[in-house]
């Protein structure tokens, strides 16, 4: 048991280390990932201001930093999946002895450990540029919210990045859903959405947990909305594996995997 144990923490680890050089070789994913949480923040420091909404500062600062570690999560996961295709090593990944769960796991814990610094970037950039109060009623509930988020979208992609294997053109639904899942989960801020979308909003552990982190910024309880991301995020998690299992067995039975 030990040994198994091992030897998955190896693999995610030796996953981890290898994306996370591969993607610091791109020019444009470094621009990209640095640019668009900073980007994100300052249209929402501005739109706020002009509104005369000083007290949301604070919201837009944590929700812009969450914004940037879905797109690093959603775009990344997707792009790294299709440039396995085009460069013709997502056949020797689907066949390899190790699970396909826990080879694209490191993906998505590539981005998420990326999406720290999109928070850092924001809060760093609400507090110098634009004097940002950023003492929190309870800084510890905060910083567990963030984590949350962190690992619900984690998960959330990984689901995700089974359907891109599936795809031969995972962008298109990389741009399908970028907008639609933060403007769904309330990320920048707190939105009232359509009782019919409600549903879809509610099986987001996404949702979850920007409530969880604007309520704790609040200094309210979040404590139910973090474990409702979790639990979210591990359904996902669950659904993920069956789904690779899915993609797996379709892939190996048609022959499906590569461009021609």
């Amino acid at each position: 048991m030990k040994t198994d144990l091992r030897r998955v923490v190896r693999l995610l680890a030796v996953g981890v280390r290898t994306y996370l050089k591969y993607q610091a070789s791109s020019g444009m994913w470094i621009v990209f990932t640095t640019l668009t949480p900073v980007v994100y923040a300052m249209i929402a420091f501005y739109l706020l201001r002009a509104g005369d909404r000083p007290d949301q500062l604070v919201h837009a600062t944590a929700g812009a930093g969450i914004m940037g570690v879905w797109t690093s999560v959603l775009f990344g996961s997707g792009a790294t999946v299709q440039r396995m295709r085009w460069m013709g090593v997502l056949e020797p990944v689907v066949i390899a002895p190790a699970p396909l769960l826990l080879t694209l796991l490191p993906v998505t814990l590539v981005y998420a450990i990326v999406g720290l610094y999109s928070i850092s970037a924001t809060l760093v950039l609400g507090g110098l540029l634009f004097q940002v109060p950023l003492a929190f009623a309870a800084t510890v509930p905060v910083l567990l919210s963030f984590l949350v988020c962190l690992v619900s979208m984690g998960m959330m992609g990984l689901l995700l990045t089974s359907t891109f294997v599936h795809l031969r053109n995972a962008h298109a639904l990389n741009n399908t859903l970028d907008h639609p899942i933060w403007l769904l989960s309330g990320m920048l801020v707190p939105i009232a959405l359509p009782i019919w979308l409600r549903p879809v909003a509610d099986v987001l552990p996404t949702t979850w947990g920007a409530r969880a982190l604007h309520t704790s910024i609040d200094g309210g309880s979040a404590w139910g909305s973090m474990a409702m991301a979790l639990l979210l995020g591990a359904v996902y998690l669950g659904l993920a594996a069956v789904a690779l299992k899915y993609v797996e067995h379709k892939a190996r039975a048609k022959a499906m995997l590569a461009l021609s």
